[in-house]
């Protein structure tokens, strides 16, 4: 069991380093919500 838990924390470490070292974004936040889609619309 013990093994288990070290290969599975291993293998999410590495994961994470070459997401990281890939240039792309990770963001651990969760969904996010950028201010720029919920610009108000325009008057008419």
């Amino acid at each position: 069991m013990v093994k288990i838990l070290i290969a599975f924390v291993v293998v999410a470490g590495a994961c994470l380093y070459l997401l990281t070292k890939g240039g792309g974004e990770v963001s651990m936040a969760g969904e996010s919500h950028s201010t720029e889609s919920h610009a108000p619309a325009a008057q008419k």
